[in-house]
């Protein structure tokens, strides 16, 4: 139980401790409160201005269906030997498409974007299109394709009937409305609203049209969408909202128009075909009739047709299937011509050629051709898609032009055939008369170019209406709208303003702390000396308290004089106590120790001798405001120098308006460390314990001198003297070794210049009751005391 007891007060120390040490960092940290609060409304104040004239940037977004049949995978493998490319990767190829440099550069052209118009402003310019501007500005003696490639830019401000024209460094003034010339470019500016002209300036810039588009092509997203393979979703954003919706509209409809173009071009090429056979087959047929009426009229024919036999009908319809075979053939073999010169033209479709297989061909290597006219758009033959797409081009043209082969071979063994049987029906003829044989021929050929006529006629009125009709191409699910501003977000700014403006103070505060050797607390001092420490006196202005004094300095002096009594023990309770004060190297405050604790224990009624013993550096009488008594007395160094000498002479009753007697150092001797060997300081010593309560001496820093050292075993207790801010925590081990090996008796630990309002030690109440009057608190305590006193908070 004894032990459980132990071991709960050992934990609730730990705990104690480590909440006094949070509160040490705190208050740390919360000394610098008003330069972390200050910190904090400068980031914001920045922030705030950042966020104030940052250029605004919108959002505009749309989306589409593409119901082009190219993207289908079936459409595309019409030949099995052919690779399957699947949809998505087709629909890849339409994203490239869209982001192309040509269809942006007609966006640009219809909008005239490569002229950029923006009012001049003192920190961010405001862009404007031109339908919004009130001007318009017109280019002179130029035609459209120099426009598109003019550079130029100047700033323009608007006077009463006047324009200044400023161009970099020159500057001259023309009347509103007139001509003038930027470099070799007449333009001229016509006022369209000139009372919001007035005092405005405008800087206006001109750029090709390729750069332009390849600017703006920066900020296009085009992606497809994750829930449909058909759907693509476009974004794009622009300091302009409208601007950002007029680019999306219009690149959808460029895209629309392209798509519209490329089924065109086939169509074009199969009517450009069918017309070049039309002219032909009309000669043919103009010469055909005129046959058939040259041989009627010659001849006096007016009725052959009734003449004609059931042989010459069925000779009629192999001859027909004759003309059907040659007139393929022909077909065939103009697509042979252009496959074998593989010149990447567009062939032409559906002219009647009855193999499937080439029609089929001929189609998906159009398709293949327009792919690759859309990627040189924006690519080179060098491009590794390109050099794929050639590939997959000259293996169509290869399997185009083995189908032909195979086709024709087999129409011409149908030929043969054809031919065969014709000439045993005509070898059965010879019983009809010769003129209505003749005229049967004639008639048949004429029959056989009507037909091939007709046909003709009909496929180009289906080429007309199948160019006439407009299918769509895509299907706009949602038009450009647009949104925002998306950048800069305020949230985000005010954000990262009060992290900046927080972080920056304490991580500053953080390297000053840690860059810090000094010791700052009690705490210091206890972890490496480990001797009791028996007070912390604070930071003050005065040097030795008053009579009655109750400031906070005071009364940790007499904190210090109660913990000093319970050192001695005892046994000399009623002894006289001899107390050395000394520190670690000069300057810690040991004789501002001594002076104080001579005058706070002589308030108490008590016989007190205060002693200079640091013969190399005495400033006991300084400190006192005693120093002219040098001059009047004699001191230490003289009694050790000629001890014969009574040591009552060396002592001063009760100089000034102090209770206590002082025994001063005397004059700096050049051999202190054997002065105070020989002995002589322990009659001082002897003497002042007959006649005082107590004898407090004032001693030479440890870590320089022996002085201390060599007298030290006439102390009672040792008052080991530590300034914050000052003594290098790395020196601790000094009087830590003095403390553990014992070479200074009784040792104590007084802390000397702690700054409470920092944070730095503990604090026991000083100040209480009448204390530090007139004096203000600083820190976090001043402004809670202020807060209190405003609000009457008790």
């Amino acid at each position: 139980m004894e032990n459980s007891h132990n071991n709960n007060n050992s934990n609730s120390f730990q705990e104690e401790e480590s909440s006094v040490d949070m509160r040490q960092i705190l208050e740390q940290y919360g000394y610098y409160w008003k330069w972390i609060l200050g910190s904090l409304i400068v980031s914001l104040l920045i922030g705030f201005l950042l966020l104030r004239y940052e250029e605004r940037i919108f959002g505009a977004s749309a989306k589409i269906m593409v119901l082009d049949k190219a993207t289908s995978e079936v459409e595309l493998s019409a030949i099995g030997r052919l690779p399957s490319i699947r949809a998505a990767t087709v629909l890849d190829d339409q994203v490239e498409i869209i982001r192309s440099r040509k269809l942006m550069e007609a966006v640009v052209r219809k909008n005239k974007f490569h002229i950029n118009y923006q009012e001049v402003a003192r920190i961010n310019n405001r862009e404007f299109l031109e339908d919004e501007l009130p001007f318009k500005l017109e280019i002179l003696n130029r035609d459209a394709n120099e426009i598109e490639n003019l550079l130029f830019s100047f700033k323009i401000v608007f006077e009463n009937n006047l324009m200044e024209i400023v161009q970099g460094k020159k500057k001259h003034q023309v009347k509103s409305g007139n001509a003038f010339k930027i470099g070799d470019i007449s333009m001229r500016i016509i006022p369209v609203n000139p009372n919001r002209l007035l005092g405005r300036t405008f800087l206006i810039q001109g750029n090709s049209v390729e750069r332009t588009a390849a600017i703006l092509r920066k900020a296009l997203v085009v992606e497809k969408s994750i829930t449909s393979k058909t759907i693509l979703n476009f974004s794009y954003e622009s300091p302009l909202k409208r601007k950002a919706e007029i680019i999306l509209d219009d690149l959808i409809a460029v895209y629309d128009h392209d798509l519209s173009n490329d089924k065109n071009k086939i169509t074009v090429a199969s009517s450009n075909f069918i017309n070049e056979r039309l002219k032909l087959i009309t000669v043919d047929l103009q010469n055909t009739d005129k046959r058939v009426e040259d041989f009627k009229t010659g001849n006096q024919i007016l009725d052959v047709e009734k003449n004609a036999a059931l042989t010459q009908s069925e000779v009629t319809n192999y001859e027909k299937n004759l003309f059907d075979l040659r007139f393929q053939n022909q077909l065939i073999e103009y697509i042979q011509q252009e496959v074998r010169k593989r010149s990447m033209k567009i062939l032409p479709e559906n002219l009647g050629i009855q193999a499937q297989g080439i029609n089929e061909g001929v189609s998906s290597l159009n398709k293949l051709l327009l792919k690759k006219e859309d990627l040189l758009t924006s690519a080179t033959e060098e491009n590794p898609v390109v050099v794929k797409l050639n590939d997959q081009i000259n293996a169509l043209y290869n399997n185009l032009n083995a189908s032909i082969v195979n086709t024709i071979n087999v129409n011409n063994l149908e030929l043969r055939n054809v031919e065969t049987k014709l000439r045993s029906l005509r070898s059965d003829l010879g019983s009809v008369p010769r003129n209505e044989n003749v005229f049967q021929n004639i008639a048949r050929q004429q029959q056989i170019v009507e037909s091939m006529y007709l046909f003709l006629l009909q496929k180009r009125e289906e080429m007309e209406i199948a160019a006439s009709a407009k299918p769509e191409n895509i299907k706009i699910i949602e038009s450009a709208k647009g949104y925002g501003p998306i950048s800069p977000i305020p949230l985000y700014y005010y954000l990262l303003s009060f992290a900046i403006g927080l972080i920056l103070p304490i991580a500053i505060l953080f390297i000053k702390f840690l860059i810090d050797s000094k010791i700052h607390s009690r705490k210091d001092v206890e972890d490496v000396v480990r001797a009791p420490v028996l007070g912390e006196i604070p930071s003050s202005d005065d040097t030795v308290i008053h009579e009655n004094d109750r400031s906070s300095l005071a009364e940790a002096f007499r904190i210090l004089r109660t913990n000093m009594n319970f050192m001695f023990g005892a046994d000399k309770k009623d002894e006289s106590k001899v107390v050395f004060v000394t520190s670690t190297i000069a300057g810690e405050g040991k004789t501002f120790v001594t002076t104080n604790l001579a005058q706070i224990l002589s308030m108490s009624g008590k016989k007190v001798l205060l002693m200079g013993a640091d013969i190399r550096s005495p400033k006991v009488l300084d400190y006192l405001g005693l120093s002219h008594l040098q001059h009047t007395n004699i001191g230490i160094t003289q009694f050790l120098i000629n001890p014969e000498m009574e040591v009552d002479k060396i002592i001063i009753k009760q100089p000034g308006n102090y209770n206590f007697d002082v025994v001063y150092s005397g004059y700096i001797a050049p051999n202190p460390a054997e002065l105070l060997m020989n002995g002589h300081f322990d009659d001082v010593i002897r003497y002042a314990r007959q006649q005082y309560d107590y004898i407090l001496v004032d001693t030479a820093p440890v870590s320089l001198v022996t002085d201390t050292l060599l007298i030290a075993h006439n102390a009672d207790l040792t008052l080991y003297v530590s300034r914050v801010n000052y003594l290098d925590k790395r020196l601790l081990q000094v009087p830590r070794e003095l403390y553990v090996e014992g070479k200074l008796k009784n040792i104590a630990s007084v802390i000397n210049d702690v700054d409470f309002a920092r944070g730095y030690g503990y604090g026991y109440g000083y100040g209480y009751g009448y204390g530090d009057k007139g004096k203000k608190k600083e820190g976090l305590a001043g402004y809670w005391e202020k807060l209190k006193t405003k609000f009457n908070i008790k």
